[in-house]
């Protein structure tokens, strides 16, 4: 099974507040060089949050919210860092 891995936070933050435009450009960049396939979204307004088992997380995170999405840890770990 697929693990995947997120970080969420308002839209406005994510979207507009942040250079995250530029990080996702770079990445898909950095992809395409390693001819490695995409494995990073960007949700708006994710369904996911609305979940039983996210209900702690999702009270957190200002509405309307977004996230990130990936099957890479690391890359995650990276986004809160430099978020």
């Amino acid at each position: 099974m697929t693990a995947y891995h997120f970080i969420a936070a308002s839209e406005a933050f994510l979207c507009e507040e942040e250079p995250l435009e530029e990080v996702l450009r770079e990445r898909v960049r950095h992809y395409g060089e390693q001819g490695k396939e995409i494995d990073f979204w960007l949700l708006r307004q994710p369904a996911f949050l609305s979940a039983p088992e996210l209900a702690a997380v999702a009270a957190t995170v200002p509405q309307p919210a977004a996230a990130v999405v990936s099957t890479d840890e690391k890359f995650i770990t990276f986004l809160k860092l430099r978020l």
